[in-house]
């Protein structure tokens, strides 16, 4: 079923609206939007009786390079609001809540028919309203700027408010998209990140009528309107009625700069547009003003303040030429604006692409992989203890490894690691939860009275829970079903130590599934990894405190996390207080490679490998200074590369303490702080994006052989269909252009021959970096006539007034410090 979105809407003679820098419009794609389609709705057709042809349109500006933002169009619309006649003011009020990934509103605009006064958006936050737009619908209806940026994220409500009147009316006035109809629209252009980006929302509801009890007194105010600004609104033919000469046909003054509306509002879009600044101020500084003064000059232009406009009272009845002219004075000022728009070389702020390795997202993207919040997910309301460990077991359910009622703080251990809050006892309740991933139901839980600080927690293919503890410095086997008590014990209990017995607040453990060996970090007083036999006995180890300066190969300051990456054969250690990822080959403990990213910050606490190639992985908190936000990252294991990084919708990282995926890329984050465990995925099964999927089998040279001459072969199959299909391509092609060029010519002579007499119709631009999938929609007409009440009759006609009818839906460089301060003397403890 074909669908459809707005993509941009404009009315009432406004100017065209341009996009910041680096922000577009997303469509076309294997599964986006497949036509543009123009809709031109007149509000007045008497220009068209002498058969003069309109040749009106709009812009799009094209390309197919990658945009770091995605613009989208957001409309809020009442649906069921009826105007009584006479009534001199009646509100429609439109709210629903927002649970998306946050976007940045940098654009609004407003839209009734005759009756409307003023409409007013606003964002909703823990009761506090914070204003969007507000704007009467009787002036030109153009995207105006934010004067403030506004984020929207997860849980905030959008709420808007149209003010009406029916004074005038001798019967009741519907919603609809005829010119006796009225409408409340109010839309917001905004931009999100591009692999969260959604084309387009919508709002038709009202979650909470009693909220707006406490809206803005503003919103209730009507915004005067000079009658020059409404005759511009609504087109110069009603000059025309009214017997007053035209302006156009007045001569012009020597000594006066004219420019007409149209031109008017284009230089103040172009002011705005070209402030490549507006779009990373409200990234990157949230709560910075954004060039305030320059925008609230423009809108003191827009409505005539400060300008030594006459008064409308002042000019004669027949002198119209000072209400629609901007002098040579005006232009002056527009000017004096100009020249503030490209702020100094060191201050410049717009998007720079990061090199090569810095661990962008957007740079270094391999694949469409995009990993998101479940929203609907209901493990996050678990009440559990601090979240340490988190597993999967061989069915593909989440284990979740927490502390009950006991926490780690700065009275559990002596300065020599032992523990000091025995007397609390062990935790009583079950440590171990195993939840059902689909939705989050407790299938089974194990652990009780065993346990007083759980740390990491791992599955072997039986199913069996290998688990530490950091106050007992022990390792655990446990049985996936019945017995309470261990199956394995490595370690002596409370007593911390370095031999071959003993641990030191051990923080991981793994299982090799082929061998059967163990493997254990450890820890927060050793920096080593041991080896142990299936049966406990122990085999080696390998590591050494991190020394003065850079971090070697081997050292370790705090191994916190391990994964052990099976189709590549390597043991992976979270290397966390040195930032890092470090691997060995788990037989020898060799060293192999590092992954190192700016993007983690100081610290990685948690990695997990999912099958077929993919690294997962979460930082720490930044320390005071640094600029690496909090978030969980995914890499391509075979270059390193960051695919994609993520944070939750609902609640926030605070300590994101471990990390489990599958193989389908659905992934587990618990956090130790918040007590909280997420569920994300990739809302589209992508193909595999991982460049080459390495084993560790050894290849023989005549396979190679094999190899080679068949991909030669190859070569010279495809180097002869390659030039037979593009010859067989040429031919329509040229065709197909001809047609064009035709079409072209001949709508070119059809326009141009009524230029002179063509009506003063408004245009928009569009500056759209496109590429991706449109959303669905519905047409207004049949939507209308859906309801009861409506009529249909007279829908097809042209209006007579500023009526648009839209299609909608009835749903609804960062930088880096290196002068930061040193780390703490001692690692926080988890």
């Amino acid at each position: 079923m074909d669908t459809s979105n707005i993509l941009y809407a404009w009315a009432r003679n406004a100017p065209p609206t341009r996009l910041p820098k680096g922000v577009g419009f997303k469509v076309g794609g294997e599964k986006g939007s497949k036509y543009f389609v123009l809709q031109v709705h007149y509000g007045d057709v008497s220009a068209f009786k002498d058969k003069h042809k309109d040749c009106s349109g709009v812009t799009l500006h094209l390309t197919n390079q990658r945009q770091p933002m995605i613009a989208g169009m957001y409309l809020m619309m009442s649906v069921y609001t009826v105007i009584p006649p006479g009534e001199k003011v009646v509100n429609a009020d439109i709210a629903c809540h927002y649970k998306m990934y946050p976007m940045h509103v940098f654009a609004y605009r407003v839209h009734t028919h005759h009756l409307g006064k003023v409409v007013s958006g606003y964002r909703v936050r823990d009761g506090q309203w914070t204003l969007i737009g507000r704007q009467s619908p009787q002036l030109p209806q153009a995207f105006y700027p934010v004067e403030n940026p506004v984020e929207i994220k997860y849980g905030d409500i959008l709420a808007a408010r149209c003010v009406f009147t029916g004074e005038g009316r001798t019967s009741e006035t519907y919603i609809g998209a005829t010119s006796s109809d009225e409408m409340c629209n109010f839309y917001i252009m905004y931009y999100m990140e591009a692999k969260h980006a959604a084309s387009y929302m919508t709002c038709t509801q009202n979650i909470n009528p009693e909220m707006f009890r406490s809206i803005p007194q503003e919103a209730n105010i009507p915004i005067p309107v000079k009658p020059d600004m409404t005759m511009m609104a609504h087109g110069h033919h009603e000059e025309a009625r009214r017997g007053d000469m035209s302006v156009m046909q007045q001569p012009k003054r020597e000594e006066e700069e004219i420019l007409d509306q149209g031109d008017f509002y284009s230089l103040i879009s172009k002011l705005l547009g070209e402030r490549e600044d507006v779009v990373h101020v409200h990234k990157y500084n949230p709560t910075e003003k954004a060039e305030s003064d320059l925008v609230a000059e423009i809108a003191n232009v827009v409505q005539k303040k400060d300008l030594g406009w006459p008064d409308a009272r002042e000019v004669p009845n027949n002198d119209e030429r000072a209400n629609t002219i901007l002098v040579r004075d005006r232009i002056h000022k527009f000017h004096r604006l100009e020249s503030t728009l490209r702020p100094p070389e060191n201050k410049h702020l717009a998007w720079q692409p990061p090199k090569h390795g810095e661990g962008n997202w957007e740079k270094e993207h391999s694949g469409d992989l995009n990993i998101e919040e479940v929203v609907d997910w209901p493990g996050i309301n678990l009440k559990l203890g601090q979240v340490s460990g988190l597993a999967l077991d061989p069915n593909g359910n989440l284990v979740i490894f927490h502390r009950g009622d006991h926490v780690w703080d700065a009275n559990s251990f002596d300065k020599s690691y032992v523990y000091q809050q025995k007397g609390l006892g062990p935790i009583k309740e079950s440590t171990i939860l195993v939840l059902d991933p689909s939705n989050s139901a407790v299938l089974h839980s194990t652990g009780r009275n065993l346990f007083y600080l759980p740390h990491g927690l791992s599955t072997d293919k039986n199913g069996n829970y290998w688990v530490t503890d950091v106050a007992l410095h022990q390792v655990f086997k446990l049985a996936p079903q019945g017995m309470e008590s261990p199956l394995l014990t490595l370690g002596r209990a409370l007593q911390p130590g370095s031999d071959n017995n003993h641990f030191c607040q051990p923080t991981d453990v793994s299982v090799d599934p082929l061998t059967g060996n163990i493997y254990v970090s450890d820890g927060y007083c050793n920096s080593r990894i041991v080896q142990f036999s299936p049966s406990g006995v122990f085999v080696m180890q390998w590591g050494a405190e991190t020394s003065e300066g850079q971090a070697k190969p081997g050292q370790f300051h705090i191994p916190h996390s391990l994964t052990l990456v099976s189709d590549f054969g390597q043991l992976c250690v979270a290397d966390r207080e040195n930032g890092r990822i470090q691997c060995f080959k788990p037989e020898t403990g060799e060293f192999i490679r590092e992954i190192k990213h700016p993007a983690f910050g100081r610290e990685v606490f948690a990695i997990s490998y999912a099958p077929g190639g993919l690294l997962f992985a979460v930082n720490g908190k930044p320390y005071p200074g640094d600029t690496e936000p909090l978030q969980a990252f995914v890499m391509n294991f075979s270059t390193g590369e960051i695919i994609d990084t993520f944070i939750p919708l609902r609640k926030k990282f605070e300590m994101p303490h471990d990390v489990v995926a599958s193989e389908n890329r659905t992934v587990y984050i618990g956090d130790a702080h918040t007590n909280t465990v997420w569920k994300f995925a990739s809302p589209e099964k992508a193909e595999a994006v991982i460049e080459a999927r390495l084993t560790n089998k050894p290849v023989s040279k005549e396979l190679l052989k094999k190899e080679e001459k068949h991909h030669v072969v190859q070569q010279a199959s495809t180097g002869v269909s390659f030039v037979l299909i593009t010859t067989l391509l040429i031919i329509p092609i040229v065709v197909l252009l001809a047609i064009a060029v035709f079409i072209r010519w001949r709508k070119a002579r059809v326009c141009g021959a009524d230029a002179e007499h063509k009506l003063d119709s408004s245009s928009g631009r569009i500056l759209g970096r496109f590429r991706g999938k449109g959303g669905g929609g519905l047409n207004l007409g049949n939507f209308f006539a859906s309801r009861a009440g409506y009529s249909r009759k007279g829908f097809d006609r042209l209006s007579t007034e500023g009526s648009d009818q839209e299609k909608d839906e009835d749903d609804a460089s960062d930088s880096e410090d290196d002068s930061v301060p040193p780390p703490p003397a001692i690692p926080p403890s988890s």
